[in-house]
């Protein structure tokens, strides 16, 4: 397949900046819409690439689906009047020819489609022979390897350059977010592959305008390589996810507010306090195995008493007793009921399969 010869700066050498800003409507409506939004992104001197749906995967049927393939065009005139290079979601081998034959400066695969190995294999196919950045966002489930399988079947395919998005997951009976941020699945994806630009997209994460900020700024604390937040010059008149979306103006406001953070340490003086910092903590966590350690080991005593005595491995009541005791003594350490209630959980389940492996041996 062939790419059409256009592009006025070098996107791959774009995509090396930090931080990388990417913003656009959540769907292109018309051409006045994107113009308008375009050159208001622009105008702001804080948007790096123009991003805008054309075509809208939808939960169910009825909704609006985009314009489809008269958008791109577009996104041309855009690109012209504003000099921001485009991106758009593809979920296709159709939608991947036709965005390359409008000169689409940069791909994403949405999570919709990162869910589909099948789907992310007719798109690797049909990028195959084409030199163009290709952003993937995380899979709709918290499945870390349908995603790196997804960076797996685009880098096969031959694409050299390949980003990650993280747009959050979805989580059943979740209120505060659209979708979950879920931040230890994207930590551990960035831990994996090290090399790879790493955007957060709060729009998808919060679903509201009001916490984008808090958000973003988080992603930022963590390292995150840029954003990717959608812009719209009417957001409350938008035809899709208005909820989400900021006017330009707004979102120029927003990265200011952005506290900006690095990760390089220059300072002597800060290695040195950082250092004894870390050891220390070192030291803490080695101490916490060894006393893993030895709890799992009484685990394991008390796995042994409960099959010589016929007992069941879970005691409800007893499970309460600590669970009670352990959030009561953690609040007056400054530690939160999530955190001690997540941390339990996780040695208990490793006690139980530990009684589990004594009382079936």
């Amino acid at each position: 397949m062939e790419q059409t010869s256009h592009q006025a700066v070098n996107i791959n050498e774009l995509l090396t900046k930090r931080p990388l800003i990417i913003s656009g409507p959540c769907s292109a409506e018309t051409e006045e819409q994107v113009m308008q939004t375009a050159t208001q992104l622009a105008a702001t001197g804080k948007v790096d690439i123009l991003r805008a749906g054309i075509w809208k995967p939808r939960t169910r049927p009825g909704s609006f689906e985009g314009v489809g393939t008269k958008g791109l065009p577009w996104l041309q005139q855009a690109r012209k009047a504003t000099g921001l290079p485009v991106a758009v979601e593809v979920a296709t081998a159709k939608q991947v020819e036709d965005a390359l034959h409008f000169g689409v400066d940069v791909l994403w695969i949405g999570a919709r489609t990162t869910v589909n190995p099948f789907s992310v294999q007719d798109i690797a196919d049909a990028l195959k022979g084409v030199d163009v950045p290709v952003l993937i966002k995380n899979p709709i489930n918290p499945d870390l390897e349908l995603w790196i399988g997804a960076v797996e079947r685009v880098a096969k395919s031959g694409i050299k350059n390949i980003g990650l998005i993280h747009r959050g997951f979805s989580s059943y009976g979740n209120t505060e977010y659209r979708n979950a941020p879920m931040w230890h699945l994207a930590i551990e994806m960035k831990r994996r592959n090290p090399e790879l630009l790493m955007i957060n997209d709060p729009s998808h994460i919060c679903g509201r305008r009001d916490i984008l900020l808090d958000v973003a700024q988080k992603a930022i604390d963590l390292d995150f390589d840029g954003l990717i937040i959608e812009s719209h010059v009417d957001p409350d008149m938008a035809w899709s996810d208005a909820k989400q979306q900021v006017t330009p103006e707004k979102l120029g406001q927003m990265i200011n507010s952005i506290k900006w953070r690095t990760e390089d340490i220059n300072s002597e003086e800060v290695h040195a306090h950082m250092d004894k910092m870390r050891a220390q903590i070192n030291h803490l966590d080695d101490e916490l195995m060894q006393l893993l350690g030895q709890r799992l080991k009484v685990a394991q005593q008390i796995g042994q008493y409960k099959k010589d005595n016929n007992i069941t491995i879970l005691q409800t009541n007893r499970w309460n007793e600590i669970l009670e005791r352990a959030i009561a003594n953690g609040a007056k350490l400054g530690l939160s009921e999530d955190f001690v209630t997540k941390y339990l959980d996780t040695i208990h389940m490793e006690s139980i399969n530990i009684q589990n492996k004594v009382m079936n041996s």
